[in-house]
């Protein structure tokens, strides 16, 4: 897959370090992925929850951080649209969110 941006996930760890290893190996995994259908991530991730608006929510180091990544599955890319913490994540509507600040 195409991520786009990694720029968020090193912005988030600078803030959260204790995020940094678990965001850089599911930037890693997800990098490398071929997934074309949402039951693809669910297989490599069986935690991740399937969103409308082909969005997904992975959860990141334990469940302690939550990332939302909307998914072209048939160009191969995926977009960054939230990296936060769960108090965080609760103030949006993760189907919906375009990445302005919380």
């Amino acid at each position: 897959m195409n991520v786009v941006a990694l720029r968020t996930l090193v912005r988030f760890w600078g803030k959260h370090p204790r995020a940094k290893q678990a965001l850089e190996d599911w930037y890693h995994e997800a990098l490398h992925a071929r997934w074309v259908t949402p039951e693809d991530v669910k297989r490599h991730y069986p935690g991740a929850s399937i969103l409308r608006n082909n969005r997904v929510q992975f959860d990141i180091r334990g469940n302690e951080f939550r990332l939302v990544c909307a998914i072209r599955y048939d160009k191969g890319h995926m977009w960054v649209k939230f990296i936060g913490t769960h108090a965080e994540y609760d103030r949006i509507d993760a189907e919906t969110y375009d990445g302005n600040p919380v």
